[in-house]
């Protein structure tokens, strides 16, 4: 038995879950989810808890039973109390700023960059005061009920200016660690 597939899945609070055949629904208080079921796979509703079975114990079903528990754990979380990543944009003269569904940001290209953030996706900017060894920065706080389509977003507005590892300029995710080169020293 998968020592994540076999757990239980508790309804949170204020849930609603509704099971289809090949598919659950789940609708809480910071959005509607809808998960696609593998036809192998079995759900149901148990005790206030979803629970996941699967038929045999070959391969593929040991693997589908882990993936399925995992995906339908992350949406009944993103609905009840919702996913979040954060972004640290750091660089001089580097700028973000939410404007409706937008997020403008200015990188340092001769033009500014507007990333339409996609339906379900809610951004928050801060900026952090700086300090003398270390290059301004501003915080873009992302939060979702969808943890894929989170993490997707993240990264696509992590690739419109990766870090680079002299400075540090660009933007990373929170998480991340950039490797740092030393540069060139010169003949002395």
């Amino acid at each position: 038995m998968s020592r994540i597939g076999k757990l239980p899945i508790p309804v949170a609070d204020k849930v609603k879950v509704a099971l289809a055949p090949g598919k659950v629904n789940l609708d809480g208080p910071k959005g509607k989810l809808s998960v696609v079921i593998h036809p192998e796979v079995k759900v149901e509703m148990k005790d206030g808890a979803i629970v996941i079975s699967r038929p045999s114990d070959a391969a593929k079903h040991r693997a589908l039973h882990g993936l399925t528990r995992a995906i339908v754990a992350n949406a009944m979380k993103g609905v009840s109390t919702g996913w979040e990543r954060a972004l640290a944009i750091r660089g001089v003269g580097y700028r973000a700023e939410v404007k409706g569904k937008q997020l403008h940001l200015s990188l340092g290209y001769s033009h500014p960059v507007v990333f339409d953030l996609p339906e379900g996706i809610v951004a928050e900017v801060a900026k952090t005061p700086r300090t003398e060894d270390q290059l301004p920065t501003i915080d873009v706080t992302l939060r979702a009920a969808d943890r894929q389509l989170l993490g997707e977003t993240a990264v696509r507005i992590r690739n419109l200016r990766p870090p680079e590892p002299y400075k540090g300029k660009g933007i990373k995710l929170h998480d991340e660690t950039v490797r740092r080169k030393e540069g060139k020293t010169g003949t002395a």
